[in-house]
């Protein structure tokens, strides 16, 4: 064999031992060894939240399969400490590609560095997934200047409540549905001399139908260009002295204090209560106890009433972030989990998992609106919403719709409400605030505090001549620094 022929074969195996130590760097960063390298689609691991059903099992779990190519094994969160479990695997590095987070666990696995910055990622391999979503919800997502969740916006704001009361009631009495602070209150009294009944009923300590008759709609507001909380505007002290005297007159239920949901659902419908706290989530139920016990009963909303000053709101919920999807550290297909992720919001992917096929899980009306087919769509679809990592944003708001019109009576109920409450509705202001620390860390302890008070006071247990006490009582324990930690975001996102 001649010298030069000797070199070339040398000089082809360093070649050939060079790639391969490229492709083993290469697989061991995480970047994967699929698609792009020709290979068969690795298999994914995706870990969420805990649901009553089997997401392997599921048909959503194939149909996505089918569609992607990508195999992937579901895991989920216990109910019990979700946040103690998932500690503990991040913590031991288990090979996760996807998580499904919400605000506060995000937050805190990207500041303990649990999670890959997907910015790079993005621009490369998703595409897609930067198209399907408003350009400032990732602004929001950014952790020290890196995003590291995708956001899944809540799919549309809606008005969730009113107040409701039997047709025949009102009929009875002689008295037309009441839309000032004061016609609400005449009502009340009516029903308690005229009936003998409890006027009504209710466990909640905001009720936005009253509150916005005094200022009082959403956790935080704006005024005169500075953020607050609604404890620190006048309308709540008087919202809550509005609430004491209906109690204390005997026109609120005296078991304010101790109903539940079911509670009022049944004095309502047995005629034990004139009115009840309501929304159209619950508009099924009550509508079926309602006419088991009277068949001609017709349910009547109360919407938002104005106050003397003219006042009138109600909250606008929904809207905002659900949920942030990452990809962890320890994954090994970072590259491909992304793809994947990227793929599921392609338009026409997305609708067939979010809704299904047409003609066999929905179908549209004479007016083009898509109405689903049961119980197709429940069997097939029903769990669609576990499965998304991300959203097509804006085809969401219309295809979500679905979901509340597999009633009738909750869809007629739904749309009745936003009809009537969306035009004096307005969001909280915090609404699109990124996960914060010291948000997380004391907002579910603050809110308790707070309706605990309300609902004290409203009971006559506490004497509203403290109220200042109990403010500065609420800021101590956290209520200042979480203010000031949302207003120096607010600030900075004007």
């Amino acid at each position: 064999m001649s010298k030069k022929w000797s070199i070339g074969i040398v000089c082809m195996l360093i070649m050939a031992l060079l790639a391969a130590c490229g492709s083993s760097n290469d697989s061991n960063s995480g970047k994967g060894n699929g698609s792009e390298q020709g290979g068969e689609k690795p298999v994914l691991k995706q870990l969420g939240f805990q649901r009553n059903f089997d997401p392997n099992q599921d048909k959503v779990a194939a149909f996505l399969e089918e569609k992607t190519g990508y195999k992937v094994k579901y895991e989920t969160l216990p109910l019990e400490n979700p946040d103690d479990k998932l500690n503990l695997l991040m913590a031991n590095n288990e090979p996760y590609d996807i998580v499904k987070l919400s605000g506060t666990q995000y937050n805190r696995l990207a500041v303990q560095g649990a999670l890959e910055p997907l910015d790079k990622l993005l621009e490369e391999f998703g595409p897609d997934l930067l198209k399907a979503n408003p350009s400032e919800l990732f602004d929001n997502a950014k952790v020290d200047g890196q995003i590291y969740g995708i956001p899944e916006k809540h799919p549309r704001g809606f008005v969730g409540s009113a107040l409701a009361i039997n047709q025949k009631l009102l009929d009875e009495l002689g008295m037309q549905v009441p839309t000032t602070i004061d016609e609400f209150y005449e009502l009340l009294k009516a029903i308690k001399e005229k009936k003998g009944i409890v006027p009504l009923t209710g466990f909640e300590s905001i009720i936005p139908e009253i509150s916005g008759a005094f200022g009082v709609v959403t956790s935080f507001d704006v005024e005169d260009g500075k953020l607050i909380h609604r404890l620190e505007g006048p309308g709540m002290k008087e919202y809550l002295a509005f609430m004491n005297k209906l109690y204390s007159e005997g026109l609120a239920d005296p078991e304010w204090p101790v109903n539940k949901a079911e509670t009022i659902q049944q004095k309502f419908t047995t005629g034990k209560a004139g009115m009840m706290t309501y929304g159209w989530g619950v508009a099924p139920a009550v509508t079926e106890a309602l006419h088991k016990n009277d068949p001609d009963a017709t349910i009547t909303l109360i919407t938002s009433l104005k106050g003397e000053n003219g006042e009138i709101g109600n909250w606008v919920q929904g809207g905002g972030v659900s949920w942030y999807i990452a990809i962890p550290k320890s994954s090994k297909n970072k590259e491909e989990a992304m793809k994947y992720m990227n793929m599921k919001v392609q338009t026409e992917l997305f609708k067939e998992l979010a809704i299904g096929e047409e003609g066999v899980h929905y179908e549209k009306d004479s007016e083009d609106r898509m109405f689903p087919i049961l119980p197709a769509f429940n069997d097939d679809r029903g769990n669609s919403d576990w499965f998304m990592t991300s959203t097509d944003a804006e085809a969401f708001e219309e295809l979500w719709l679905l979901r509340v019109r597999k009633d009738p009576v909750l869809y007629a109920t739904f749309e009745e409400i936003q009809a009537k409450q969306m035009p004096i509705s307005r969001s909280d202001p915090t609404l699109l605030a990124p996960p914060l620390p010291v948000v997380a860390n004391n907002l579910q302890k603050l809110n308790k505090l707070e309706s605990d008070y309300m609902i004290k006071v409203m009971a006559g247990a506490e004497s509203i001549d403290l109220y200042d006490k109990f403010v500065a009582d609420w800021k101590a324990q956290g209520g200042a620094d979480v203010l000031a930690e949302l207003t120096e975001w607010y600030e900075s996102s004007k």
